[in-house]
Parts: structure tokens; sequence; C-alpha cells
């Protein structure tokens, strides 16, 4: 599976921004792929940010998420999406996705796959 971000860049507080992540080499039909978001800011370790499943939708988010960000995919398009809502500066991050099998979903090291970052850079 060949995971590509985008959609990332400068905004400032209270802005709203929507990542993707377009998924190919692998149809993810029918799978058990989990679909997560995760992002690392300067210095700090990365952190979950979101997860669905693929193949019925569920979702969970972290705290810092919760209420602000929808996590969210495109069966067609192979496709997951990330919008976030109401950015604060403490956002600021690369923001990776990730499909994975494993447990806990919401552990980086359940992750098999991971794209390149798309930067969010929230300023006040």
């Amino acid at each position: 599976v060949q995971l590509q971000a985008s959609g990332g860049g400068p905004v400032q507080t209270g802005d709203s921004l929507r990542l993707s992540c377009a998924a190919s080499g692998r149809t993810l039909s029918n799978s058990r792929y989990d679909m997560g978001w995760f992002r690392q800011a300067p210095g700090k370790a990365r952190e979950f940010v979101a997860v669905i499943s693929w193949s019925v939708g569920s979702t969970t988010y972290s705290d810092s998420a919760k209420g602000r960000f929808t996590i969210s995919r495109d069966i067609t398009k192979n496709t997951v999406y990330l919008q976030m809502n109401n950015l604060r500066p403490e956002d600021t991050a690369v923001y990776y996705c990730a499909a994975g099998t494993g447990v806990p979903n919401t552990w980086y090291g359940s992750y098999g796959y991971w794209g390149k970052g798309t930067l969010v850079t929230v300023s006040s």
C-alpha cells in the first residue's frame, strides 16, 4: 500500500483545513485495514490524532481532536480525509497518514504503511 498525504499549509488560528490521504497499490475494499492520522510537532514524539476502520467506518479520536477534527473515507476514491476546524497553534505539526491492522489502532506501532507527511502550520 502506498499512501500520499496532501492538503497541509499555513493557516491562522480558527481556520480550517482538509487533509487527504490517497491509497494506491493495493485495494482496501473489504480489508481489515485501519486508516490513521498521526502528527509530529518539532521536538516531540509522534502522536495519534484519529483513526477510521476502512470496512465499517468506525472512528476514534484523540482528546485534542474530539469536537474539532473529523476523519472520513471515500471508498470509491480509496482516500481518507481529515477535516480540521478551529485550528490552534498547538496543532502545528507534520501530519502523517498510515494504514495498518494492528492493535491498538491508536498506537503508531500498529501501522505498517506510512505516507510522507504534510506540514500544517497554524499561526496566532
